[in-house]
């Protein structure tokens, strides 16, 4: 389920905003997405940084100075790493993986015969987080002073988990499904570069749901009709048709239905919906009062840091110290609480819910006229003859 389907349809739920806007928040990270993103875009030349003995630093890298970024801006991360994936998922996984075996073949042989550009397209789709990637960013934040938990399968379930219990404000993660898992709150872009200059975008799920004028459950099958991590999408059905079709029909069960009637799309034979929707409703997660859903920050271990990142991986002992430094002074406990933290928030009445439907409504149909009348304009003036010299 993409932005632009939020975008275009419930504009209100996406607030944008600068990083020092989520300041006095704690917010549970999805990590493996995270190490994942680091690894694809933390590079040099085109290439993953290495230290002299050749082993991969861009996760730990990116890990380390976004982290820091985060801290400084007044945000306490905790990092929630996958556990097994579900069973539903092999068929996903293996079918990443056989596209990463094809990107491998295909980086080798622009080696051979293609520009440094082909080389770099293929290496980024060749990259997968190992459980020695993970190993050694559970050991930096540990030395950071910064909590991790291990999901027991899907860590944006787990994030959700906790956002919803308020022992954390949002879900950060890339992956949209973060939603269909009914976090109150997804927080995307959290944990890219500062150089990139791109806006956090904070999504709010009861402005989705209000939006679109669905309730969770048709919310979940509308994103498992779209194509998800553990069903195919359907050839044919894209964001705007799935959402008529939705809203006629309001389960998949009557979707699929009205569809053996009139046999306008193709279904897959095995398309196991059912499961897909009971994984996003009842995913295998720890319940937020668990122990080990427990999590404080604590003090950076300055002497380990150096061994690791300075000793064993190569990193300037200077900025690491510097960075040490800055960890000690921003995780301190006495954090400043944000004003919200001191006011319970009020449910709305159905009223309300019905006037905030009908301003959204209204915003979609005047970004829509705004839109035609910037295309009309553009092709008027396309069409316009050019004044000769």
């Amino acid at each position: 389920m993409g932005i632009k389907l939020i975008k275009d349809n419930c504009p209100d739920a996406i607030k944008e905003g600068e990083i020092k806007n989520q300041f006095g928040r704690k917010v549970a990270i999805d990590a493996s997405m995270s190490l994942y993103s680091f690894l694809v875009a933390v590079r040099s030349n085109g290439e993953q940084l290495m230290n002299e003995s050749g082993e991969t630093t861009s996760h730990l890298m990116g890990l380390f100075y976004r982290t820091l970024r985060i801290v400084d801006n007044g945000i306490k991360p905790l990092y929630v790493f996958d556990g097994q994936p579900p069973k539903l998922k092999s068929g996903e996984l293996a079918k990443r993986f056989q596209r990463k075996a094809e990107a491998h073949e295909g980086e080798e042989e622009a080696k051979e015969t293609g520009t440094a550009e082909e080389v770099e397209k293929f290496s980024r789709r060749t990259v997968r987080v190992t459980r020695e990637h993970n190993a050694e960013a559970q050991r930096l934040l540990k030395l950071m002073g910064v909590p991790y938990i291990i999901a027991p399968t899907e860590a944006e379930a787990q994030c959700a988990v906790l956002a919803r219990a308020g022992k954390v404000y949002a879900a950060a993660s890339e992956d949209m499904d973060t939603l269909t898992f009914n976090s109150p709150v997804l927080l995307r872009k959290l944990t890219f570069s500062e150089q990139r200059k791109e806006p956090i975008q904070e999504i709010h799920l009861d402005l989705v749901l209000s939006g679109l004028g669905m309730d969770l459950n048709q919310f979940i099958d509308l994103c498992i009709l779209l194509g998800c991590d553990y069903v195919d999408p359907v050839k044919g059905i894209g964001p705007k048709v799935a959402l008529e079709l939705i809203r006629k029909h309001k389960t998949l069960e009557a979707v699929v239905e009205a569809n053996e009637k009139s046999g306008k799309f193709t279904f897959p034979e095995d398309w196991p919906y059912k499961d897909a929707r009971l994984l996003f409703l009842e995913p295998d997660v720890r319940q937020a009062d668990d122990p080990l859903c427990d999590f404080k920050w604590e003090s950076p271990d300055v002497d380990g840091l150096i061994k690791f990142l300075v000793e064993e991986k190569g990193f300037s002992e200077d900025r690491v110290r510097s960075a040490a430094a800055k960890l000690q002074k921003n995780l301190k406990s006495g954090q400043q609480a944000r004003l919200e933290g001191f006011f319970k928030v009020k449910e709305k009445t159905e009223d309300e819910k019905a006037s905030l439907k009908r301003k959204n409504e209204e915003k979609v149909v005047a970004n829509k006229k705004a839109k035609k009348e910037a295309e009309k304009a553009k092709k008027e003036a396309k069409a316009k003859p050019k004044m000769s010299s």
